[in-house]
This record gives C-alpha cells, sequence and structure tokens, in this order.
C-alpha cells in the first residue's frame, strides 16, 4: 500500500510539474494584448513592404495623352530625360513602345526623337512642371518674334 501511495504522488507531482510549464507558456504567449489583434503587433514588427518600382507605361497612364509631350527618366538618372513624342500601346496597358527627345540639362540634345530602350524596365518617374516649362518656352519665343 505504501508503494502504491508513493507511486501515485510521484505520478501527480509529474502533472503538477507539466501544468505548472503549460500555464507559464500561455502567459508568456499571450503578452500581445488580444484585444489590439496579435496579427496587427506582429505585422508592426516586420519591415514595411517596399513599395513596387513602376515602368514607363505605368507612370504614363494617368498623364493627360498617356504622357505625350511630358518629359519622364530612371530615377537613377541625373540631367537625362525623354520627352515623349509616341507612344504604342500593348491590349494591356503595360507593355508597348515609346520614342522620345532626348533632354540633356533641361535642354534637347537632338532634334529627331528616337526609340525609348528599356521601357519595360522598372524605376520611372515622370518629370514635374516639364510641360509647363515648355509652354513658357513656346510663349517667351511667340513674345520675342512679334
Amino acid at each position: 500500500m505504501l508503494g502504491h501511495k508513493a507511486a501515485m504522488d510521484k505520478t501527480l507531482g509529474i502533472f503538477k510539474h507539466s501544468f505548472s510549464l503549460l500555464t507559464r507558456r500561455n502567459f508568456s504567449a499571450s503578452a500581445i494584448p488580444s484585444s489590439t489583434g496579435g496579427e496587427a503587433a506582429v505585422s508592426a514588427l516586420q519591415k514595411p513592404k517596399r513599395k513596387k518600382k513602376k515602368n514607363l507605361f505605368e507612370v504614363a497612364q494617368f498623364l493627360p495623352n498617356w504622357g505625350v509631350g511630358y518629359q519622364m527618366a530612371k530615377t537613377h538618372w541625373s540631367g537625362v530625360s525623354y520627352q515623349i513624342t509616341k507612344i504604342n500601346l500593348y491590349k494591356d496597358g503595360k507593355h508597348g513602345k515609346a520614342w522620345g527627345i532626348v533632354h540633356k540639362e533641361g535642354r534637347p540634345a537632338a532634334e529627331a526623337p528616337k526609340k525609348i530602350s528599356g521601357v519595360h524596365k522598372r524605376g520611372w518617374k515622370y518629370i514635374p512642371n516639364s510641360k509647363v516649362k515648355e509652354e513658357n518656352i513656346v510663349k517667351s519665343a511667340e513674345v520675342q518674334t512679334t
């Protein structure tokens, strides 16, 4: 009878010990408040996602007339841009061909437009005020001729 009681105490001791480990694990896991949403707290600890860069057509789609007349450049270019003269779009609207006049330091570097290479690569940007500058140049040229 004493042997049976000792075996029962030993078994209960193991259960008590494992129960205390389970409760500790539950308390430590509940350190993130459930009212704020555990997933939201975990995502806040992760790095924010990078914004996907756009190709030339994804930038041009928001401009009037698909960007014809506006200047665009790659984000890593400095002082070089293209003034879009013609765009030939494929059906999906994200692919196609584009032609433009090269501009260096804000001035046209060529008279004739040429086909723009790398239009499907990511990292294109719109150069703001490029259309306004061109209109001002045309107006000032008209004033000087009269």
